[in-house]
């Protein structure tokens, strides 16, 4: 005896009037009343049937099931506008209701397989997952969305959340792909209706005219007459009459996006739309990626099941329109009301009444738990006066099951609730989740564009306000200031050779942070150091954008001069020195690199005698002058200031060699502190914070060659007086001789020209 729930029709073009349905089986018809305005209600007026047929056991010789919808015209006219075929009727077999499984929409029979109810009806319970009691209380203030979100994909540098945080379900598929949601068709499944005339080969796809949203159970009767037959399925129904409901959709992020433009990447944007209404800007594009993080929320209001399909797109953003559609993905919004998973809105794991975690669904739990308990056709549950005890169907549920302790989450609510939402979560129903959708374009189908993490929320109006919507908004990156003095260098090596042979070198000191070498910075120059020793009092100060939840710097750069738009890059904040040898007329000479992470910055010895290389035979550690000890990090972020000796390092083959140390003092401000105390570059003014004076070179006066030249000028006096005097006399005498050369034509002819004047006159 096939049963039939006839739901509804959809997606039917706007010439059909009032529309019936047929449906034919093993010879015999069923007609269902006609709908009597398409526009206003889509769904049958009276949706469950019984269809009473002889039916072979075997599935293989059981026939296919023909669905024809009638439309009704003038003078009786009833021209068919869609047809269906179901076959392999086998999976819509199943056993009569039990005497102690109470009727429901959709819920499966007892020993099917299907559902999470036991041989009697019981709920099958979750492994409770009790609070750790000795758990230390974090700031709750820095917990936001996206430390849940990297929490789940097992990025904990970027998560803070602890282990008593909320968990966030992250599908790689869609939530109808999930294997346990039955596609989200467990109370009605979705035929699609073709045209009249046509019918579909193996390897055609031809194009649906509709959709009928219904549900077959094929189930025995017994063969006595005077058995009682069992009780019918699809007694519970909820209203057939359309609901206005308001759909929240969060776009995450998206990824493996095909590229649009000629650099490889694309410029995508949003766009989503309900019935009529489309929002989404295409000025809100994120330029030059293939993986775009949105964390943008929409909100849209709709009427279901007029307005069920929610399309969301991605666009890619030209500078001339139109824009060329990156990929679309389509969700049913109907099939998430109506399933018995609840897959409407996702219970989160703990409640709270307050904070960026708030209850965001329009029900407390407590109620939630009785609205799912009417629906289903179940008992309503039983709460204790303390509200630790509830009996839900034949079992009772303690709160000491699920929590072993006091919550120590921060706004944990009433344990009532706290008991009801562990109950909630033990009917397997959907978690707290984000979903990973693939996109389509129809110029190509078939072909992945991309994919797309998002969820979606349906908040019935009848139901109440919703809570406060949940802050997906990216996190925004804090501008600070990296000051770095360089006071003094030690045991440098060194690169030149003076006049007397005597090793030395200019010593200067370049400073950057990594992918940002537009700041590049140089001290000035230490003349003439002897022993590697160098003062410089000299301040470096560089202005960076730093995302402390990820702990990365945030370089918006543009890729070529005629780029219209910058491309973000993420690295880890590092500031890099070099020690360099100045040379006049040649390159300058490398002697050696210091690379700080800000975020992992080894502690500094105190005294340049400490800051020592590794001994020989002793095993390789990071940091050198750590020795065996594992080096101990601190995080400049935290600390805000350290000063001490760190070393500088030269590749030499396959090891690095120390070539000297670096005293360096780091103070790390916000824009708001560095405003507060300003400070100039190098000595330059402002010069405070702290005063950097001058500082003292002996080696810049030129004391320590005096008594090298005054000897070597005796001497050679003593051994050449006579050639030098000899020469020194030849000298004037060529001075003279030149002298008259040059001076003799000049005098003769100015005599010359004075007598021939005064003998014209």
């Amino acid at each position: 005896a096939p049963q039939v729930l006839a739901w509804g029709l959809r997606g039917l073009r706007s010439g059909v009037r009032a529309p019936s349905l047929e449906v034919q089986c093993g010879g015999q018809t069923l007609r269902t009343p006609t709908i009597a305005d398409l526009a206003a209600n889509p769904n049958f007026p009276i949706n469950a049937f019984l269809l009473m047929l002889h039916l072979p056991a075997a599935e293989e010789y059981m026939p296919p099931i023909r669905l024809r919808v009638l439309d009704t015209r003038d003078f009786g006219y009833r021209p068919e506008v869609g047809w269906a075929c179901v076959r392999s009727l086998g999976q819509h077999c199943c056993q009569p209701h039990g005497e102690g499984q109470p009727p429901g929409p959709g819920n499966p029979p007892p020993g099917s397989g299907q559902g999470h109810w036991g041989h009697r009806g019981h709920l099958s319970p979750a492994h409770p997952a009790p609070h750790q009691v000795a758990e230390e209380e974090e700031d709750e203030d820095e917990d936001d969305w996206w430390s849940k979100f990297y929490a789940a994909m097992g990025d904990k540098a970027k998560s803070r959340q602890g282990t008593n945080r909320d968990r966030l379900k992250i599908y790689s598929c869609e939530l109808e792909a999930v294997p346990e949601f039955e596609g989200l068709q467990d109370f009605c499944q979705t035929f699609p209706l073709y045209q009249p005339g046509g019918h579909p080969t193996a390897g055609d796809d031809p194009m649906p005219v509709g959709e009928f949203k219904g549900l077959f159970h094929i189930y025995p009767l017994p063969e006595d007459p005077r058995v009682p037959p069992p009780p019918r399925h699809f007694q519970e129904l909820p209203p057939s009459q359309p609901q206005k409901c308001l759909v929240r959709v969060y776009i995450v992020r998206a990824f493996d996006l095909s590229p649009r433009d000629r650099n490889g990447l694309c410029d995508p944007y949003l766009r989503v739309s309900l019935g009529m209404k489309t929002l989404g800007q295409r000025d809100q594009y994120v330029p030059n990626t293939l993986e775009p993080v949105f964390g943008r929320l929409f909100e849209v209001t709709g009427t279901i099941p007029l307005e069920k399909d929610l399309r969301v797109s991605l666009l890619d953003y030209d500078l001339l329109p139109p824009d060329q559609e990156i990929g679309t993905t389509t969700i049913d919004l109907e099939n998430r009301l109506l399933s018995r998973f609840r897959a409407h809105c996702g219970l989160p794991t703990l409640y709270r009444t307050a904070g960026p975690s708030c209850w965001r669904d329009q029900l407390p739990p407590s109620q939630t738990l009785e609205h799912f308990a009417r629906t289903r056709g179940l008992p309503a549950p039983e709460f204790s006066a303390e509200g630790t005890t509830i009996t839900f169907g034949d079992q009772t549920f303690l709160l000491s099951h699920f929590e072993s302790g006091p919550p120590t989450h921060q706004y944990p609510g009433p344990p009532r609730e706290r008991l009801a939402l562990h109950v909630l979560h033990a009917c397997h129903l959907v978690p707290e989740h984000l979903e990973t959708r693939t996109l389509y374009n129809s110029t190509q189908p078939g072909l992945e564009q991309g994919k797309v993490q998002m969820w979606v929320d349906v908040f019935p109006a009848s139901l109440g306000p919703p809570g406060p919507a949940v802050d997906i908004t990216p996190r925004k990156p804090q501008r600070y200031e990296l000051r770095c003095v360089v006071w003094n260098t030690r045991d440098v090596d060194l690169g030149d050779t003076n006049l007397v042979g005597q090793r030395m070198s200019d010593i200067y000191v370049v400073g950057w942070l990594d992918g940002l070498e537009e700041q590049r910075q140089k001290t000035d120059v230490h003349y003439r150091s002897l022993h590697g020793d160098g003062g410089f009092n000299w301040r470096f100060i560089f202005s960076f954008e730093y995302l402390a939840a990820e702990q990365l710097c945030i370089l918006p750069q543009k890729e070529h001069f005629w780029s219209l738009d910058e491309t973000v890059l993420k690295v880890p904040p590092k500031l890099i020195l070099q020690v360099w040898d100045n040379d006049k007329f040649s390159a300058d000479d490398f002697l050696g690199v210091l690379e700080l992470e800000l975020t992992r910055l080894p502690q500094p010895a105190q005294h340049p005698q400490g800051c020592t290389p590794t001994p020989q035979g002793i095993p390789q550690s990071p940091w050198p002058w750590q020795g065996m000890r594992a080096p101990s990090r601190l995080s400049l972020f935290r600390q805000r200031r350290a000063r001490g000796w760190w070393p500088c390092t030269v590749q030499e083959g396959s090891k690095r060699r120390l070539s000297g140390k670096l005293e360096l003092s780091l103070e790390l401000l916000t824009a708001k502190e560095a405003e507060e105390r300003p400070a100039g570059k190098g000595r330059e003014d402002p010069n405070m914070y702290p005063t950097l004076p001058a500082p003292v070179r002996p080696e810049w006066s030129f004391l320590w060659l005096q008594a090298p030249l005054r000897s070597l000028r005796y001497s050679i006096w003593q051994q050449h007086r006579c050639r030098i005097s000899l020469g020194l006399a030849l000298l004037l005498l060529l001075a003279l001789l030149l002298t008259f050369v040059y001076a003799a034509p000049g005098y003769l002819a100015m005599k010359l020209v004075n007598p021939l004047q005064s003998l014209h006159l």
